[in-house]
């Protein structure tokens, strides 16, 4: 008999994504075939988000869709994993009957077990609360870069946040770990790795009693490994030091780009959202950034609507925002969560005024990205190709200030055929809000 045919549907975060390829590598080394399209599985397997309210809807509506297929095509079974395992373990159960597996995290490890019970016509539901798996092989799914996760859970106790309910305390990786990971990814050709945790300023303190964030980016950014880029996700401002700016400024190959998330400028409301520093730590960390890397391109997420917050809180994010001119910003609406304290904080903010204030944020955030690209023009950057556009009958790729699957890209010409992976020099000759347009140039 053959094996089962098995499809992945991967929502939510880089972290997740990470979880993912390494499912995918269990199961293709237990000979399984993989297959990229939902009508040609047997099994499907959903990696769930359940940050907020938008996240667990999404995941809802893919297992749904799902469903249709295995009452009205050929598949047989639906696997759910990720936070929604987690978070609503026996709620799925219950309210999504047509879900055949729930794997809680760290439950992963059984996933080709899950699949063979599935495909006998049985249920198979595992909720060990064992400590989610971070290394092993790994299926990496793009061609250019590839995620590379230093730690898992947290220990900030954001006021809004469900993380450390679903995925626990802070749990470094031994950096010995993530170096052998690295030389992996560096013999398989990946030219870009993205340091992701839920957050990377905080690595090593469980592990070393130190932040040890920029040792690890010294043992990373070696001749030896090779890498052409190494970018910073999820990186809280107090956390921001000398030293680390220090280790991104001398090696080239680190990135001159940081996703730096703030989520308020008023102390106010920062403080209600246990966010540590204030609005000091923010302009310290910028200061610190800048001061160093002149040219640093520094993304951001803010959130509006949180609990209590004034029209005067309001107007003191969105004069920040204007001061500051990040050159990369999300804004998104404040998400009630329950188990977390912000759910029952007074003065819950109406939905429509949250929504007002994210409009108000990014038509801000539009001008000055505009701004941003349009500065560009006429300058010549380093590229690396990710593909080709028949549409556009352009290529498109990215500088090192634009992060993969968050910011924009570049699309360019060439008078030749340029390979996926392929780094060039990319005159710019036009902009948009996000996005450059330019044609490849000779050295």
């Amino acid at each position: 008999m053959s094996k089962a045919k098995v499809g992945f549907v991967s929502l939510g975060c880089p972290k997740n994504e990470v979880d993912c390829e390494l499912m995918l590598a269990r199961v293709a080394n237990a000979g399984y075939e993989i297959v990229p399209e939902d009508t040609m599985a047997d099994v499907m397997i959903v990696n769930t988000c359940a940050f907020i309210q938008s996240a667990k809807e999404e995941a809802i509506e893919n297992i749904l869709d799902l469903a249709w297929l295995k009452k009205n095509r050929s598949l047989k079974g639906i696997i759910v994993t990720g936070c929604l395992a987690e978070r609503y373990f026996e709620d799925i159960q219950t309210s999504l009957p047509e879900v055949d597996s729930v794997l809680s995290l760290g439950d992963e490890v059984h996933i080709c077990e899950a699949i063979e019970k599935v495909m006998r016509g049985e249920t198979f539901f595992l909720h060990n609360k064992k400590p989610l798996y971070m290394e092993g092989d790994r299926v990496v799914t793009h061609d250019t870069f590839a995620y590379l996760r230093i730690a898992e859970g947290c220990d900030n106790r954001c006021a809004y946040c469900s993380i450390p309910s679903i995925r626990g305390d802070l749990r470094s990786r031994p950096m010995e770990s993530i170096v052998e990971e690295a030389k992996t990814l560096s013999k398989l050709g990946v030219h870009e790795i993205i340091l992701v945790a839920q957050d990377t300023t905080v690595y090593g303190r469980d592990l070393y009693g130190r932040l040890a964030l920029p040792e690890l980016l010294e043992k990373l950014a070696t001749k030896e490994l090779g890498f052409k880029r190494i970018r910073l996700l999820y990186c809280y401002p107090d956390k921001i030091t000398p030293e680390l700016c220090r280790v991104m400024k001398e090696h080239e190959n680190i990135c001159r780009y940081i996703d730096l998330p703030i989520q308020h400028a008023s102390d106010d409301v920062l403080a209600r959202m246990n966010r540590h520093g204030g609005c000091a730590a923010i302009r310290t960390a910028v200061s610190l950034l800048r001061d160093a890397m002149p040219e640093i391109a520094i993304r951001t997420t803010v959130m509006v609507g949180f609990p209590g917050e004034s029209d005067k809180d309001f107007q003191e994010l969105l004069d920040f925002v204007r001061e500051m001119r990040f050159q990369h910003l999300g804004a998104f609406v404040y998400s009630r969560e329950e188990n977390t304290p912000a759910f029952s904080f007074p003065d819950q903010v109406p939905e429509d005024v949250a929504k007002q204030r994210m409009d108000a944020i990014m038509a801000l955030q539009v001008s000055i990205s505009e701004a941003y690209m349009k500065s560009y023009v006429g300058t010549t950057q380093n590229v690396v190709c990710e593909g080709y556009d028949p549409d556009l009958k352009l290529y498109f790729g990215r500088t090192a200030f634009l992060a993969p699957e968050i910011d924009g890209l570049v699309y360019f010409s060439s008078d030749r055929k340029v390979g996926v992976g392929e780094e060039c020099l990319v005159k710019m000759q036009d902009s948009s809000e996000f996005d450059l347009f330019g044609k490849e140039v000779k050295e």
